[in-house]
């Protein structure tokens, strides 16, 4: 956590010596969910320990964060976005097109993704295999690439359990999906 605060204050203090941040009173943030929880309180330190206020941080998700801040720069604009994944070429090409070609990319962390069942539910064994046959959008089958057919584990491996493929995860604009599927 201090790492982190580190180098999000050390990106703020950056940013403020811009007369971009100058034309408003208020540095505004956007971005990760993930990142949200830790952006908040790095805000809310800057805020009582400089003499600046605190920015305004706001949860859009990674690409939807991203998609906000190449939007064009000014006082109308965001200063910041945190993303929980790196940012991709097709977005500074959007970013360049709107007059945003000086970024700065901080690496805060690392994201973790965690896959679990219920205690209470039969446990199985998983490895990466099993995890694209069930959550891939096509597999191969007798060496040809289909749409994904598997419904269950069973369908996937004989030896998993005959229950419904069912994944609760973070929703389309997060950078961890992204991570994960990529």
């Amino acid at each position: 956590m201090k790492k982190f605060t580190k180098y999000l204050l050390t990106a703020t203090a950056i940013l403020l010596t811009s007369t971009l941040t100058q034309a408003r009173d208020q540095i505004r943030i956007v971005g990760s969910s993930t990142v949200y929880p830790f952006a908040t309180v790095v805000a809310e330190k800057f805020g009582i320990t400089t003499k600046f206020k605190t920015p305004v941080v706001e949860s859009t998700g990674s690409g939807g964060g991203l998609k906000i801040f190449c939007q064009g720069i000014g006082p109308s604009h965001v200063d910041i976005t945190n993303s929980s994944r790196r940012i991709k070429s097709k977005e500074i090409k959007k970013c360049a097109e709107n007059g945003i070609t000086d970024i700065t990319e901080v690496k805060v962390g690392y994201d973790g993704i965690v896959i679990a069942n219920s205690k209470n539910a039969e446990q199985m064994s998983i490895d990466r295999k099993h995890i694209w046959l069930a959550l891939g959008k096509n597999v191969i089958v007798n060496g040809k690439i289909i749409p994904n057919p598997h419904k269950t584990w069973k369908d996937v491996d004989p030896s998993l359990p005959d229950q419904k493929i069912e994944v609760l995860g973070p929703p389309p604009t997060s950078g961890t999906r992204d991570a994960f599927a990529e």
